[in-house]
């Protein structure tokens, strides 16, 4: 189905002079703090430029407010209807002359609690209540090029009323009532318990495009299925598309599968008080057994895909082990199969936001893609491919499609091997009877098991395929389907994809997630005494493996029957279940091996079961689902013909036998290493 279009035409090009634009740079250099360095690559600062808003307003004088705007719910119950405070940063100039301007909004539960961006930035406000600081650069970068910034506190959160829910109504609505406003839907107030109203319909033209990385982007989301009116594009960094997804994969629970904490740690001290009795139903509804419930239909928002009128501009880490690649995967196909118009970025990195990894090539697309979509400039950007993909640490490809076109679905069976070594995987069928068994150890996961891939260990079940003679490129998502008999009432399982070969990547197994935060700082945009535009730089922390997961899944093989409901298993039956693994973008390079790993609990992202079961898997009907570019073809190349050696890495950093957990997932996934930030 062909994307549908919805480009805005005819909009006034940002109105300012060379006075002011003179001014705006001259305020930005007053401020930079010493040793900072101004952005290398700014766009607009160069002549002949076209269709480019430019930074021409004064970032120091600029309009800085705030208002309270009725969600029209009364979460915590205290007889009233919630407000949720919304601070605004907007230029001067534009509404002394009359004219309106698009907004920018992130909607974040975390400006008082943990802060934004790679350096945990707080908002903070002046000793009247107005706003000083807005976190990360959206502020200082955009408004001086003619958009107004808004930062939302979800209801329960920093100065909101309301109690937050975890994805759920209160924090849809808190957004979304917000661009309600800005189109003069809702009602809003100067004070959070006054009555003097405040309209937007004075500045805003009504167009809002939502940003944010984790939860925030899990908010754009969320507010996009709604359909609503006047939001023209999102960029959901790292979002979550489905709350159930992030907690529990099939009926089995996510590492600390409880949401109610969450909601505990966001929640303004205020709101903790008196929000008990909804994290209790919060708590109530999402039950640790897996089981869906109308709570997690609340928060689902694929199945709303088709209700989406904004573009998606989507940016996920394929390593991203707290908000898992699942949800980008699942999200992106929804949109495409409702032709929503749709970009994306696929990093090697875990949790990270891209103006960490790619800053200048992030900031000048960001930059391009709200000028066409919320100013209408015609600037090409929808033209353009619609996939880059990091390849290597820095190194990034694009594809005019994704997944590109020649992708098709290949089955790959299993099938046993050497009696010392792993199995086959290949496009033959195992012998009826053919089968391999392996016993559940919560000690032991998807880093330990490739590490002993070619060693037949009791913990897993291996398959691998020859040496390739020539790339694999795998993109999209892969399904696997096992016929498993346990020895218990209660068994999980683990599939994960392994490419079995030497290979530098970014670490995302390390504090950073596959970044290193240096000292020095770039500056993007203006700054002012109280809200710099300038920030740390980055770069990529590498490791050099011996193996490197390409895709995972999980499920509780209780749910064979029901994916929406578990049951207990009869010890000695044999069930077929088929698991989704996380979306993926990864070539297989000649020489490598491409390995199927079938286990029990993966440690650190997975929950034991309440027993220790053995599994037996029935080969013959054991396969995986996997989305090759150039389908069985490639496949059949790929695994025929010479293949060239290859030698180890000199440091590789995780040698056979030897395997350290992700560090963003050890222990209990506090906020501050996880919990959708």
């Amino acid at each position: 189905m062909p994307m549908r279009k919805r480009i805005t035409r005819g909009a006034r090009a940002p109105y300012g002079t060379l006075a002011a634009a003179a001014t705006a740079a001259l305020l930005a250099t007053l401020v930079t703090p010493a040793g900072a360095r101004t952005d290398p690559a700014a766009p607009g600062a160069g002549a002949g430029a076209v269709r480019e808003s430019r930074p021409v307003h004064s970032y120091a004088d600029a309009v800085r407010e705030s208002v309270w705007v009725d969600t029209g719910l009364d979460g915590d119950g205290d007889g009233r209807a919630d407000r949720v405070a919304v601070d605004i940063v907007r230029p001067r100039e534009p509404a002394a002359t009359g004219r309106k301007i698009p907004v920018i909004m992130d909607a974040s539960p975390y400006y008082a609690c943990c802060g934004r961006g790679n350096e945990s930035q707080r908002k903070t406000y002046d000793a009247d209540g107005k706003p000083v600081r807005f976190p990360l650069y959206y502020d200082n970068y955009f408004v001086p090029r003619g958009y107004a910034f808004v930062a939302v506190d979800l209801a329960g959160t920093n100065r909101s009323d309301g109690c937050d829910d975890v994805g759920g109504r209160s924090d849809v609505r808190s957004a979304k009532a917000v661009v309600d406003w800005l189109n003069g839907r809702a009602r809003g107030y100067t004070t959070r318990t006054g009555t003097a109203p405040a309209r937007a319909t004075g500045w805003s033209t009504g167009n809002v495009g939502m940003i944010g990385k984790s939860w925030d982007g899990t908010v754009a989301n969320g507010v996009a299925a709604t359909g609503v009116e006047g939001l023209k594009t999102i960029v959901p960094i790292g979002a979550i598309s489905s709350w159930y997804d992030y907690f529990h994969s099939q009926g089995a629970p996510l590492y600390d599968a409880n949401p109610s904490w969450l909601s505990d740690y966001v929640n303004s001290p205020e709101a903790r008080a008196r929000c008990a009795a909804v994290q209790e139903r919060v708590t109530a509804a999402t039950p640790y057994s897996g089981d869906w419930t109308a709570a997690w239909s609340e928060r689902d928002h694929v199945k709303d895909a088709h209700k989406v009128r904004a573009s998606v501009f989507a940016v996920h880490g394929q390593q991203d082990l707290n908000v898992r690649a699942g949800q980008f995967g699942k999200w992106w196909d929804a949109l495409a199969a409702h032709g929503v118009e749709r970009k994306v970025w696929l990093s090697q990195t875990g949790h990270v936001d891209p103006f960490d990894f790619r800053r200048a090539d992030w900031v000048r697309t960001l930059h391009r893609w709200f000028d066409h979509y919320l100013l209408g400039y015609d600037n090409g950007i929808d033209r353009e491919p619609v996939a880059d993909i990091e390849r290597a640490p820095d190194r990034w490809t694009t594809d005019r499609h994704w997944p590109p076109r020649g992708t098709a679905t290949t089955v790959l069976r299993t099938a046993p091997g050497a009696a010392a070594g792993p199995g086959v995987l290949g496009r033959a069928p195992a012998a009826a009877g053919s089968a391999a068994a392996f016993t559940d150890d919560p000690a032991l996961g998807e880093l330990d098991w490739a590490a002993r891939i070619d060693t037949a260990t009791p913990e897993k079940a291996g398959f691998v395929t020859r040496p390739l003679s020539r790339d694999l490129r795998i993109a999209g998502s892969s399904r696997v389907t096992v016929t498993a008999t346990p020895t218990t009432a209660t068994a999980h399982l683990s599939a994960v994809l392994v490419d079995l070969g030497p290979a530098t990547i970014r670490d995302y197994a390390a504090a950073g997630e596959g970044i290193t935060t240096l000292a020095h700082r770039t500056c993007w945009g203006a700054s002012t005494p109280g809200d710099s535009a300038c920030f740390k730089e980055t770069e990529a922390r590498t490791a050099d493996v011996r193996h490197t997961v390409v895709s995972r899944g999980w499920a509780d093989l209780g749910t064979w029957a029901d994916p929406r409901k578990g049951r207990p298993l009869t010890p000695g039956r044999a069930y077929t279940l088929t698991l989704d693994l996380a979306a993926a973008d990864h070539v297989v390079p000649a020489g490598h091996r491409l390995a199927l790993i079938v286990g029990g609990t993966d440690r650190d992202l997975l929950d034991p079961p309440s027993t220790t079961p053995t599994l037996t898997l029935d080969l013959a009907r054991t396969r995986a689902e996997v989305p090759l570019v150039g389908g069985a073809g490639a496949f059949a190349r790929a695994t025929t013909g010479p293949a060239p050696a290859l030698s180890t890495p000199p440091n590789a950093l995780r040698p056979p036998g030897v395997s350290a957990p992700p560090a963003a997932v050890i222990g209990p996934r506090l906020p501050g290493t996880g919990a959708a930030r």
